[in-house]
């Protein structure tokens, strides 16, 4: 039986600020949908930050929204001052339950592909939420400190194992 190992960047450090990569672009999300760098142009802030999509559960805002070569990056914060349902999201996050982020948004300009799914070229972002599992796979949180070393940590234990295995 193979192993197959599992590499995750999360952060969500003590004051619940929180980073990610919330769309990557060159790549089709699960459904065969693309967006173009330049279709979040219009992004407002601050954007809400949801749990799983969940209108009735907003944990925190992002404040930043950068439109980089790799896709779009936010960077925001989880209200665990004022909400109780932002520290469970936070606990979440930093044990690696929780390591995707989703957008959801309403598309204004889009062209069909050729083997399904849609370039999605102008659309509005209405929020982005902290999810289990994204729509797009390169989506993902990646700063909350304490969370990131022990994983990488585990996740470089883990290689090397491998490694030591496959020379036994």
């Amino acid at each position: 039986m193979e192993r197959v190992y599992l590499e995750t960047k999360l952060d969500a450090t003590d004051d619940g600020t929180i980073e990610g990569l919330a769309w990557k672009y060159a790549e089709a999300d699960r459904i065969g949908d693309m967006i173009q760098k330049g279709a979040f142009s219009g992004t407002s802030l601050p954007l809400p930050m949801l749990f799983g999509h969940d209108q009735n559960d907003p944990v925190g805002t992002w404040d930043t929204a950068e439109d980089d070569a790799e896709g779009l990056r936010l960077k925001g914060r989880l209200l665990i001052d004022d909400v109780a349902r932002a520290r469970e999201v936070r606990a979440l996050v930093r044990a690696g339950a929780v390591r995707g982020i989703s957008i959801g948004f309403r598309t204004k300009k889009a062209t069909p592909r050729a083997r399904g799914g849609r370039t999605i070229n102008e659309l509005e972002l209405m929020e982005a939420s902290l999810v289990t599992i994204p729509m797009h796979p390169g989506a993902r949180v990646t700063s909350a400190k304490t969370a990131v070393r022990a994983l990488t940590l585990a996740g470089s234990l883990q290689r090397a194992a491998a490694q030591l295995a496959k020379g036994n």
